[in-house]
């Protein structure tokens, strides 16, 4: 990769950081193949505009919305194929429409993890 492509890419520390995420969660969505960064002669990770703004909606799914990776490939082919132009702003009306928030699907994690299991006492 030439010098020009580094300077367009950041690197996996600060996309992490300014995601809010472990960079090891940027490797699982790399493997995944949900997020696919270029990668440099060293076999680097560069993540470009459109990276980031994929990651953004990743993480808006996964954590907002609490959907699991196998949800999120499916949603973003669907963004994929519909070829949303603001595909984030897509997702947040949607949701909304739908009358889904982070709160409610906080309560329903919870709600559902107690399922099944003996009281103590």
């Amino acid at each position: 990769m030439d010098n020009i492509e580094q300077k367009i890419g950041i690197a996996i520390s600060s996309l992490a950081d300014a995601l809010g995420v472990h960079q090891r969660t940027l490797r699982i969505y790399d493997r995944e193949g949900i997020l696919t960064p270029i990668r440099t002669d060293k076999n680097r990770r560069y993540y470009r505009l459109c990276d980031i703004e994929r990651a953004q909606i990743i993480v808006f799914l996964t954590r907002n919305l609490l959907l699991n990776l196998s949800g999120v490939k499916m949603i973003l082919a669907i963004l994929d194929d519909i070829n949303a132009e603001h595909p984030l702003e897509y997702l947040e009306k949607i949701a909304k429409n739908a009358k889904i928030n982070t709160q409610i699907q906080k309560n329903n994690l919870i709600k559902n993890s107690k399922r099944g299991r003996k009281k103590k006492g």
